[in-house]
């Protein structure tokens, strides 16, 4: 069966010095190079558009082909939304493409393991994601104030990977698109058609890297991950 990956990596990084935040360096790799090579083992994915900032294709491009030379990836300009840039990405998906998965590399500590777990989860679903319980007690603020409790039961905290029937999502896009719907994640897009999406366990260390802080921890995450694998 068919599988293409699609890396959203258009952010632009403005909280982390500026710049695209897909070359910002961590572990002394562009952070975009992370997510490549797990997308690249995982799930028989044959190969991966790349949704690059405007003007940064060719760096985009130049990280892409060394980090993963083996691997079919085209490159294509972002938008100027998460969603915008992923339906740009699917006019660079083959066709023959039959199942799709969509990851942010702004979550560079992915691993093969979830990509795979997402996929997987396509046999019974169209579409899958890998999320995290909520475990904080939620409250719903009034005027600066606590108006209410919100109970945190059956509720989920979103992550990427999220692996879709290609048939289903780029259907899921067109109908987003003509009702200039826009939803910050790919799963929504499903949802509103009435959809089945599975949920998957996520990971506490797939972080979305936003902040500075966020890439200090993620450096350390990265550092006891390799401390492990030596052992």
């Amino acid at each position: 069966m068919s599988v293409w990956a699609i890396a959203a990596a258009a952010g632009e990084g403005s909280r982390l010095g500026g710049g695209p935040k897909a070359l910002v360096r961590l572990g002394g790799s562009p952070m975009l190079s992370h997510s490549l090579v797990v997308l690249a083992k995982a799930g028989g994915v044959e190969g991966i558009v790349v949704a690059a900032p405007a003007g940064h294709e060719d760096g985009i491009r130049s990280v892409a082909v060394s980090t993963v030379p083996a691997t079919r990836v085209e490159v294509v300009t972002g938008g100027s939304t998460r969603q915008e840039s992923v339906r740009r990405s699917l006019g660079a998906v083959p066709d023959a493409a039959r199942r799709i998965v969509v990851h942010d590399a702004a979550r560079p500590l992915v691993t093969v393991r979830l990509v795979d777990a997402a996929l997987e989860a396509l046999d019974h679903a169209a579409g899958s994601i890998v999320a995290i319980p909520l475990t904080d007690t939620l409250k719903r603020a009034v005027g600066g104030f606590v108006g209410d409790t919100v109970s945190r039961e059956d509720l989920f905290r979103a992550q990427t990977p999220q692996a879709f029937r290609a048939d289903v999502f780029r259907a899921a896009h067109e109908r987003a698109a003509a009702d200039r719907f826009e939803a910050t994640d790919d799963a929504a897009l499903l949802e509103r058609l009435g959809e089945r999406v599975a949920i998957v366990a996520g990971d506490e260390r797939n972080l979305k890297v936003t902040t500075v802080e966020d890439l200090v921890l993620a450096e350390a995450l990265l550092r006891s991950a390799r401390g492990d694998t030596e052992r």
